[in-house]
């Protein structure tokens, strides 16, 4: 579907034949600016940091039961769940599922966030949600809750409508969306990186097809994955009274040096890597080392952890050996650095064809509400729980709204993850509803049938 060329009517219905414009344009009718606010601002008024998604599991879970949907929450033990709702088809077509993750990058929560996110934490970095008029602002309302918030309007709108559906349409909500491990106190030490995902898959939550609604306004079919790295550099453990006496390497001054090297590194290896839709990445993220009670000595060993992302075509071995080579050629310029590499944590990228049926149909939906071709986004160094998606099996694109970024805010990082405007998830509702109408209204035999030729009939 994709490149041919597009009538010029922005309804979002172009290419959909009577009957299914009919079954979108009535779910279409059950989506208001009311019922989006109100699903956003309870997303966002129950905290959610990864590991603790349970009470927003069981939220999502009983607000969509109350719209007559089979839903449930799927606990992964006390503290983290899923939520899942179900709509069954006539079992002669497809199953699509639309995912969104559920927990929170940070925590909202002084104690846990403060010094790393700022001085303090502003308004949107707390599970409060406010109303600017068409913007809502608190902890995650855009990303991942307000993605979350489509999802389930979309699921709820199809349900009111009672589109008869040929195969289910999964909605899937899921823990341990971020790419973090375990905060402290956990039982589980993989509590993020995809774990609820993996979870809903491993029980029974299969289907045909996937959407996952995340930031970003055009259809993705690939994205990166990522390896982490733990740099080791030693040194020598002394005091700083016999400095002058003793001999003195300090690892914290040696990790200064590994850092600047690896900041031109990353850079030179984000050149050589960028191709497709990806341009991979590579950052610094944190230092640890050293007695902070005990200033008067130095620390025999100061870790660096590394994240690097890393394209579709790159396994996690060949990043391995490519980062190892990087630390190997420091070392030969600087032979008295002694320093360690180990790898402790790799999600391979990966890519669903453009002639599945998802990209497709996905991409026709793009192009009926734009009114023109479909606009790839380059450069892209994101990764999400389509990776663990697409790694079990299942054809996923991934389609989002893009970042607020008007006034009355400045939008830095953390205020595009907390900032969603109600406007765009109208548009992106609207997208997700007809793509699911056109994918589980069909038999299997036509989703499964090759990409017709430009300018045949749809």
């Amino acid at each position: 579907m994709s490149g041919h060329q597009v009538a010029a009517e922005p309804s979002g219905l172009a290419g959909l034949d009577d009957r299914r414009r009919a079954l979108v344009t009535e779910s279409w009718g059950h989506v208001t600016d009311e019922r989006l606010r109100e699903l956003v601002v309870g997303l966002v008024a129950i905290a959610s940091p990864t590991g603790d998604e349970r009470p927003l599991a069981e939220h999502i879970a009983a607000t969509l039961a109350s719209v007559g949907l089979r839903a449930a929450c799927q606990p992964l033990d006390a503290r983290q769940a899923n939520a899942w709702a179900r709509l069954e088809g006539d079992g002669t077509g497809p199953d699509l599922m639309l995912y969104a993750p559920i927990d929170t990058l940070t925590v909202g929560d002084a104690s846990e966030d403060v010094p790393w996110i700022g001085p303090t934490l502003r308004e949107d970095m707390r599970p409060e949600a406010t109303v600017y008029d068409d913007l809502v602002t608190g902890l995650g309302a855009s990303n991942p809750k307000g993605h979350a918030a489509c999802v389930m309007m979309a699921a709820e709108a199809i349900a009111l409508a009672g589109v008869p559906l040929t195969g289910d349409l999964v909605a899937a909500f899921g823990a341990g969306g971020m790419p973090t491990n375990a905060r402290p106190g956990s039982d589980r030490f993989n509590t993020g990186q995809g774990a609820g995902c993996s979870f809903l898959l491993e029980q029974g939550l299969h289907t045909d097809y996937a959407v996952i609604a995340k930031p970003g306004w055009t259809v993705s079919w690939d994205e990166v994955g990522l390896v982490w790295f733990e740099v080791t550099v030693h040194g020598t453990h002394t005091y700083v009274g016999s400095r002058h006496r003793l001999p003195y390497d300090n690892a914290i001054r040696r990790a200064g040096d590994v850092v600047r090297h690896l900041e031109q590194w990353f850079a030179e290896y984000a050149e050589r890597h960028t191709g497709g839709t990806v341009a991979p990445q590579g950052i610094v993220s944190s230092v640890r080392g050293g007695w902070p009670r005990m200033a008067a000595v130095t620390t025999a060993a100061c870790t660096l952890r590394v994240d690097l992302r890393i394209a579709p075509d790159t396994t996690p071995m060949q990043a391995k050996r490519e980062f190892a080579a990087a630390m190997a050629g420091l070392k030969r310029s600087m032979p008295e650095l002694d320093a360690t590499v180990e790898m402790i944590l790799a999600i391979p990228g990966t890519t669903t064809s453009r002639e599945s049926w998802i990209f497709r149909s996905a991409v026709a939906g793009w192009e009926a509400f734009e009114g023109r071709p479909h606009e790839v986004v380059h450069g892209n160094s994101g990764a999400t729980d389509a990776n663990i998606l697409r790694g079990r099996g299942i054809p996923t694109v991934r389609v989002g709204m893009p970042k607020v970024a008007e006034e009355p805010f400045d939008i830095d990082f953390a205020r595009g993850m907390n900032t969603v405007s109600v406007r765009e998830m109208q548009k992106l509702t609207r997208h997700l509803i007809r793509t699911a109408v056109d994918t589980v209204t069909r038999s299997r035999a036509e989703c499964e049938a090759p990409a017709q030729p430009e300018g045949a009939s749809v």
